[in-house]
């Protein structure tokens, strides 16, 4: 995604706010990287279940650095948009954005593009429903 196309994410709701606790860190006491990408994938997952009606599951994580790291107290923000929808899968761009709980100022902590597919009551792909 471009920066304009941030710009025009952020100005929308966020699918997940949470604030980042002790126990998610690591020894140095940043915020595991696991943990900003657990809460990334149920991000997309949100996406992913809303289009598909149904059960999915995650298949495949793109394009993942991180930018800044995360600090205890941090309120983390992630944004989510299905940029690409598929026979049986989806594609969805995830932003993660961290805030110091005392200030305004936001800061881009990492993306990545999450790969979904639908599944049926025996976790088989299905195919997804009419938008």
């Amino acid at each position: 995604m471009t920066e304009s196309d941030d710009d025009r994410l952020l100005r929308t709701e966020p699918v997940i706010r949470t604030v980042a606790m002790p126990c998610d860190t690591n020894p140095a006491g940043d915020i595991f990287g696991g943990w900003l990408m657990a809460q990334m994938d149920l991000a997309a997952a949100t996406i992913a279940v809303r289009r598909a009606r149904g059960r999915c599951a995650t298949l495949a994580v793109a394009g993942m650095e991180f930018h800044k790291p995360v600090r205890v107290g941090d309120e983390v923000s992630l944004w989510a948009e299905l940029v690409k929808s598929g026979r049986t899968s989806m594609t969805i761009h995830v932003v993660a954005y961290r805030r110091p709980r005392d200030q305004d100022e936001r800061h881009k902590v990492t993306e990545a593009t999450f790969v979904f597919v639908a599944l049926d009551a025996d976790g088989q792909k299905r195919e997804l429903p009419s938008p």
